[in-house]
């Protein structure tokens, strides 16, 4: 089996080369494709010059899921990994990937953080809505057959985040198998998700980026059903009970915990009426309107 992996990247110069140092040393046999959104740290000179490195190509926009689909069109493999851009895999991270990949469609692995506020999985995580088990995984450390890619249509460039948890509802609606390989372990040294932003909306807050996003996908995935507002509400509540403890101990301003609450609402109804409209526009199960055949050919250079 030959093993493809894709690092989308955007002004993460430093953590990146610790990324392709390790790939470098656990996986010297994969086709390294680095795709670099609009760098201007450096990047592009490191990828270049460093030996892992087998394809770089250079995109305008600062999608990271345009990134992924980016490399993952570009890439040659029959098995395509994702690598997060701080995200350095450890020894055994490879054999894990082809063990996985030998009776499922799609493996993941531990995530360990070694930065304060990051969060460490250790086990898979399952979720049953509507009947439909659903594995999620995490983008920066899964790898996919090609044949899985090719159904799934690559990510879903709206979302600007939580596109592998769409991805993994998309592949339970079509009875495909996300495997868990303990050994498929990766070290981040970023504890922030949400690495890149659209150029379009630098001005929408994170709250209202993550749910837009949840609405959105819920919908695109599920219709108009109870789950949908069930699930966007106990989300909102449980982050609203956070918030306001950080107003009562003086680490956020009412004011500001308004502001995002605005944000929240009118993101939600947003990303509902997107999603909907998404679900009209591609049959299931691939429900992708913004996937890999979708897209023009935005790769502003390539160098091999």
């Amino acid at each position: 089996m030959d093993l493809s992996v894709v690092v989308p990247t955007l002004n993460a110069r430093d953590r990146l080369a610790a990324t392709l140092d390790a790939l470098g040393a656990h996986a010297p046999d994969a086709e390294i494709v680095v795709v670099n959104g609009p760098s201007a740290d450096g990047t592009s000179g490191l990828v270049r010059d460093h030996s892992a490195v087998d394809v770089l190509l250079e995109l305008s926009e600062r999608n990271v899921n345009a990134a992924r689909n980016a490399g993952l069109a570009a890439a040659t493999g029959d098995a395509l990994a994702l690598v997060g851009h701080a995200s350095c895999v450890r020894e055994g991270w490879t054999d894990a990937v082809h063990d996985g990949l030998v009776d499922a469609d799609a493996v993941t692995g531990p995530v360990h953080r070694d930065v304060a506020g990051g969060h460490t999985t250790e086990s898979v995580e399952h979720r049953r809505i509507r009947g439909r088990e659903v594995t999620y995984f995490d983008g920066g450390n899964v790898a996919f057959t090609r044949d899985a890619i090719e159904a799934l249509d690559g990510f879903d460039e709206y979302l600007e985040t939580g596109a592998a948890r769409d991805a993994a509802h998309r592949l339970a609606g079509m009875n495909r198998t996300v495997a868990w390989e303990s050994g498929m372990a990766v070290v981040r040294t970023d504890a922030d998700d949400v690495t890149h932003r659209v150029a379009a909306d630098p001005d929408v807050p994170l709250w209202g980026v993550k749910y837009r996003s949840l609405a959105y996908r819920l919908a695109k995935n599920y219709g108009v059903h109870p789950t949908v507002p069930y699930r966007i509400g106990r989300h909102a509540v449980t982050d609203a009970l956070a918030v306001a403890r950080d107003v009562l101990t003086g680490d956020e301003r009412p004011s500001e915990w308004a502001a995002n609450g605005r944000a929240v609402l009118q993101n939600t109804v947003r990303g509902a009426r997107d999603g909907l409209a998404a679900r009209r526009a591609d049959d299931p199960p691939r429900r992708n309107p913004n996937g890999i055949s979708q897209r023009m050919d935005r790769t502003l250079a390539r160098y091999d």
